[in-house]
């Protein structure tokens, strides 16, 4: 099921802007002190890195995603989740805009 709508959260106002903006982001701080990210990657081929553990949830659109240390690019589309260890770094690939929120660990 995908996640539609966060309650009784805290919104950072400045945007997160990567890549010469293929990838827009805003921080949330849920009531229980959880942090993540929403956010969209627009049409592109790029590289993140990861501090903390991450779960991508797409919420919609699609993207192709290769973990670090892999050959295979696998899919995910909307209701899916993929997750990246910490101190490590994934492929992406977006045909059209992907729509995420990332669940840090």
């Amino acid at each position: 099921m995908t996640t539609e709508k966060f309650d009784n959260v805290s919104v950072t106002t400045q945007a997160n802007v990567y890549f010469d903006g293929k990838c827009v982001s805003h921080n949330i701080l849920l009531a229980d002190g959880t942090k993540k990210s929403v956010g969209v990657v627009l049409p592109s081929s790029l590289t993140f890195n990861t501090g903390a553990p991450e779960i991508m949830e797409c919420v919609g659109g699609s993207c192709e995603y290769k973990l670090k240390g892999s050959n295979d690019w696998l899919s995910s589309k909307a209701g899916e989740k993929f997750s990246i260890p910490g101190n490590s770094s994934f492929d992406i690939r977006v045909t059209e805009a992907y729509h995420y929120i990332c669940h840090f660990g």
